[in-house]
């Protein structure tokens, strides 16, 4: 058997039993496991617990706004990689305080700031407010949600500086940066875990989700241990297991309850979040690196080129395809949730909703197209090969940011008790970081191509020219960035207070549903009812209408 195969065999065993676990604890030792969480928690940490804040929704909003702040540096690795692309000498100045950036250190550490420090920590706050209210329960530890996310940011600053650097005055970056982000991610997932637990009633696919794409990364950690990571496949796999759990599974269910609770309809489709849901688990996502670089160098082993027997590249092109299916559930489910109360961009009280439709919109032509380059790399002759760092991009700038910032945006007001400060000003930001990623990035794919084409280098006249001016539309996206977090951190004072009679509008499933016409209990159970909804019957009337009488 493959090293996929094996890896993927324990990937999926360990799943079950974690889902068999969250569903019906640890017998006689859960209360006694329960009581040990919590004091790691909680005073187990010591006098630092005690100098945070511990109000509801502060772990939230604390996540939120870091993850803001690190896709604004996130946007400037990228552009100053993607001009360092045209000339490589634009920071030779640098060199004199010994740092001596590239094009590729810096797209390097741009992967680290967006994935974990921008997308990472807008999904984690998003899932600390989400995860109790459909658990209909508070969160385990404010404090120490609020406490960890210093840890977080800490540990993706090292991974940051060891992506230019890896060792410095004999010191292994990563290993810190690593052993940090291991620490804040177990406290991440025994908070969640603990909050799961004391759910009131059964918690919706879309909390599922988020629950299952946490729960994965580890899971998929120890997986490719126990199959040998020193392998390029391997390394490659647990790149994308990560990618295809953690980043679009979690992505996935925070964006369906948002696109729910923004329009106020209910799930288009629970069999499709379902789909989603069980395919996210089962399938590869084709979207990310070609390589398992990122892997292999938060793991502090030596990375090794990708190479698979021919049973593992059967299995993996078959599980990639097969990943389409989901995809096109999630993009399914979200634009038809969505449709229902029209909410776009032209709607300035659904902050955070033209994100996600980019999102949605970006997510099914991006899977495909990584499609073809993944089958591409893996074959013995790439030709696609020089294509691939531009779409991983793409994937980051044009996918996973607009789902985690829309996201975050449209819970902002429930998680900090106000408003954005400026509506105008967020859609100025939209327009400028969404239009900014999609011309930039999609004018450097070009001179990609035109660079496989003609065998020319990055500086030649037709690539250096176009280069250029992918890396100034793209800074666009910088100053989108900027605005966004801006306009959060300028809400979190100024912004006008939420109305404290005001409802939080959720409707993951109804408690009534209104029967005007007759119809079939498929079509009920459809639009979000369950046993216990209440069918509410709606009398019409044919006669004429009259004028209403004032008095």
């Amino acid at each position: 058997m493959g090293d996929v195969i094996t890896a993927m065999a324990y990937f999926w065993g360990l799943m079950l039993l974690s889902y068999f676990l969250m569903q019906n604890g640890l017998w006689i030792l859960n209360d006694v496991v329960k009581s040990m969480c919590r004091f790691a928690l909680g005073k187990a940490i010591g006098p630092p617990i005690d100098f945070v804040e511990g109000r509801q929704g502060s772990a939230s909003r604390t996540w939120i706004m870091q993850g803001m702040f690190w896709l604004v540096l996130a946007s400037l690795f990228t552009f100053e990689g993607l001009w360092l692309e045209y000339d490589p000498h634009a920071l030779h100045s640098l060199s004199s305080w010994g740092y001596n950036p590239t094009s590729d250190s810096l797209l390097y550490a741009a992967g680290f700031a967006a994935l974990y420090g921008g997308v990472g920590m807008l999904i984690i706050g998003s899932s600390f407010h989400i995860i109790p209210k459909l658990a209909d329960t508070e969160l385990a530890s404010e404090k120490n949600g609020t406490l960890v996310s210093a840890l977080w940011t800490l540990a993706v600053l090292l991974l940051v500086i060891a992506a230019h650097d890896s060792e410095i005055l004999g010191i292994n970056i990563f290993l810190l940066g690593t052993t940090l982000h291991g620490l804040a991610y177990l406290a991440v997932l025994i908070n969640l875990l603990l909050t799961a637990s004391e759910r009131k009633s059964a918690l919706p696919l879309p909390g599922w989700l988020i629950m299952l794409g946490i729960l994965a990364d580890p899971v998929s950690v120890v997986a490719a241990i126990l199959a040998g990571v020193g392998s390029g496949a391997v390394q490659w796999l647990l790149a994308h297991m990560v990618s295809g759990t953690f980043f679009f599974a979690t992505l996935a269910g925070i964006s369906l309850y948002v696109s729910s609770s923004a329009t106020g309809n209910p799930l288009w489709s629970r069999s499709l979040a379902a789909v989603t849901t069980v395919g996210a688990m089962v399938t590869i996502t084709p979207m990310g690196y070609t390589h398992g670089k990122m892997a292999a160098d938060m793991l502090l082993v030596s990375f090794e080129e990708v190479s698979m027997q021919s049973t593992d590249g059967i299995a993996v092109a078959f599980l990639m395809a097969l990943a389409v299916i989901p995809v096109m559930a999630l993009v399914a489910n979200l634009m038809m949730t969505l449709r229902g109360g029209d909410a776009f961009v032209e709607n300035p009280d659904s902050a955070g909703v033209p994100e996600i439709n980019l999102g949605t919109s970006m997510l099914l032509p991006l899977t495909v197209a990584s499609l073809f380059v993944q089958s591409d790399a893996l074959s013995h002759s790439p030709e696609l090969s020089g294509i691939s760092s531009t779409l991983v991009l793409m994937v980051i700038w044009l996918v996973l940011v607009p789902l985690a910032l829309g996201s975050a945006q449209h819970l902002f007001p429930a998680v900090t008790g106000r408003n954005l400060l400026s509506a105008n000003r967020s859609r100025w930001a939209f327009w400028m970081m969404g239009w900014g990623a999609f011309f930039g990035l999609a004018i450097t794919m070009m001179a990609d191509i035109s660079q496989i084409e003609a065998a020319t280098d990055s500086t030649g006249i037709m690539s250096g020219e176009v280069r250029v001016v992918g890396a100034i539309l793209f800074y666009g996206a910088s100053v989108g960035a900027i605005l966004h977090t801006l306009n959060a951190l300028s809400g979190m004072y100024r912004g006008t207070p939420v109305s404290e009679g005001r409802a939080t509008m959720t409707s993951i499933t109804r408690d009534d549903y209104s029967l005007t016409t007759p119809t079939s209990v498929r079509k009920i159970l459809a639009g979000g009812a369950h046993l216990d909804t209440t069918v509410v019957p709606v009398g019409e009337s044919d006669e004429s209408g009259a004028p209403t009488e004032l008095h």
